[in-house]
């Protein structure tokens, strides 16, 4: 069956309760009534209820309603926020050069209000000291505690250590003040038109190095 309301000469009901244009309530009308005085408004006549008893009409602009009806639809599509688990993959003796640019990585995801599944990789002997894997994922939990905190404890999986971050900001408030600092930067760059392109440059090219999903062996 067809999710369209009945309009007009599809609705097939000896009477109706007519809402006007402007919701305010008519009254229960025959059906002939109320298309007479949607010609007479210029408007249509939407079944709104249909299960009613009688069925509930409203006087509207049709074509109108539905097409801000899909532009509330898109608009909602395009900010609804959809949870994402991002992968860093660390080693148990990492050196603190690599540390400091995984951490980067983890800050990045968590600022975004992405989720982070940080893996410790074992090999070796190295599967026999697991409390360095431990200590290691402690330090990083504690260095980015402003951001996030351990939604799952480190646990061992095989010759791995995992443990799960979350961010304390929620998807929707970053996709949120993501849009709101790009509306700042097009605005500064509208106010000072003689900004340094290559800087511009920098800073798109920083953007779009960043991926998806990062899952780098340390």
């Amino acid at each position: 069956m067809s999710a369209e309301p009945r309009i007009n000469d599809r609705i097939r009901v000896p009477e109706v309760r007519l809402v006007g244009p402007s919701g305010e309530q008519v009254g229960i009308v025959p059906l002939a009534k109320a298309l007479e005085l949607a010609q007479e408004y210029d408007l249509d006549l939407v079944e709104v209820a249909a299960n009613a008893r009688p069925p509930v009409c409203k006087l509207m602009d049709y074509g109108k309603f539905k097409y801000e009806s899909a532009m509330k639809a898109r608009e909602a599509r395009k900010n609804q926020a959809h949870t994402v688990i991002k992968e860093m993959k660390l080693r148990p003796k990492i050196d603190p050069h690599d540390y400091d640019t995984k951490k980067g990585h983890v800050v990045r995801f968590l600022k975004q209000g992405d989720k982070v599944k940080i893996t410790i990789m074992f090999r070796g002997r190295e599967q026999s000291r697991p409390e360095l894997g431990y200590r290691l994922l402690q330090r990083l939990a504690e260095d980015v505690q402003d951001l996030g905190f351990v939604e799952s404890n480190p646990k061992q999986d095989g010759r791995n250590m995992i443990m799960v971050l979350g961010p304390h900001k929620k998807k929707t408030e970053a996709m949120a003040e993501a849009r709101q600092a790009q509306e700042a930067r097009k605005a500064d760059a509208k106010a000072n038109p003689g900004k340094s392109q290559n800087a511009a440059e920098t800073e798109n090219a920083v953007e779009s190095e960043a991926p998806a999903e990062a899952s780098a062996e340390a």
